[in-house]
């Protein structure tokens, strides 16, 4: 008799102690400073998981930067490509456009004096070393001369291409071409980009 309620009693001890806490108490516990409120604590396992996932993962502002100097070295990969083929898709702005075209075509299919301005000044720099007697006058007078057929081929060639694109382009916009094509006169012509298209002695 003595013994069952002992053991009665010890039953429900057990089933106390074995019960769910409170509210109360449940909002007692540490919980995670991370996880968010109304939810339970995650496993230390899985908090660690989830810190290494964000550490490996790249930031947006890092990943945004990436993409866009991948970007910028293929199209600087299609303009290069262009300049050689004459692509007109992929051309820089400053060279994109009939009006521009027109303009290279026009001084490649001609000889200009500006075009052998490197080589001449290398060789006038060349004569200019050497020192007998009135020799360097001639070199001097020969450099003098070199600038005043480039002066003058320029100006004509400008003159000429200006009176072209008002009659070939009357309602567009030609700002800055004349300008443009003496710059490329200046270099050679197996030097120049975009590459040439005609031929010399062609009409442009």
């Amino acid at each position: 008799m003595f013994r069952s309620r002992s053991t009665s009693k010890a039953d429900k001890a057990e089933q106390a102690a074995g019960a769910k806490p409170s509210a109360a108490e449940q909002s007692k516990q540490a919980r995670d400073p991370q996880a968010p409120k109304g939810r339970p604590t995650p496993k230390r396992s899985e908090a660690q998981s989830q810190r290494r996932s964000l550490a490996n993962t790249p930031a947006k502002g890092k990943d945004a930067s990436k993409r866009a100097r991948e970007a910028r070295r293929a199209d600087l990969a299609r303009q290069r490509e262009a300049l050689a083929n004459g692509d007109e898709r992929f051309l820089p702005a400053r060279d994109k456009g009939p009006v521009r075209r027109f303009a290279r075509d026009f001084v490649d299919a001609r000889y200009s004096v500006a075009e052998f301005f490197l080589p001449l000044a290398v060789l006038i720099l060349v004569l200019s070393m050497i020192n007998r007697g009135a020799f360097q006058t001639y070199v001097l007078l020969a450099w003098m001369i070199v600038i005043a057929l480039i002066v003058i081929n320029s100006t004509i060639t400008g003159f000429a291409l200006k009176r072209a694109l008002k009659q070939r382009f009357p309602d567009e916009n030609t700002r800055g071409a004349v300008a443009y094509a003496l710059m490329r006169t200046l270099q050679m012509r197996r030097l120049r980009l975009p590459k040439p298209k005609v031929a010399r002695g062609e009409k442009p």
